[in-house]
């Protein structure tokens, strides 16, 4: 089982910048996955962006597409979400996730972090 924590959200001003960061633990992740998802009040939690451990190959979703970018650092264990530009409809709370496939869906994410708020005041 991997054990997953974020950290680093917080309150920014539209146009600015955050980066999260998703700490792993309790596996070896060359064979994961590792996602950021988002999810609104009242709405489904919804692809953000993923990374392939063993190669660094990425995708995001058209939402956050030339503004997010995901990297990981093998040597700390640590996924991170750099978020550029943000707008005020970027706000909600961000999930780190892992699953073996690279998906874009909840239902394959096998393990969760307990998720950081991120606020964009416009």
């Amino acid at each position: 089982q991997v054990q997953l924590v974020e950290s680093g959200g917080g309150l920014v001003q539209a146009g600015g910048s955050l980066r999260l960061s998703c700490a792993a633990s309790g596996r070896t992740l060359s064979t994961y996955f590792m996602a950021w998802f988002r999810q609104a009040p009242g709405k489904a939690r919804e692809f953000v962006s993923n990374i392939k451990w063993s190669t660094g190959t990425t995708a995001y979703a058209d939402s956050v597409k030339g503004r997010f970018t995901i990297f990981r650092n093998i040597a700390t264990n640590t996924v991170n979400l750099e978020m550029n530009s943000l707008k005020h409809e970027d706000t909600t709370v961000y999930y780190c996730g892992v699953s073996t496939i690279p998906t874009t869906s909840t239902l394959s994410v096998i393990s969760w972090g307990q998720g950081t708020q991120v606020t964009v005041s416009s």
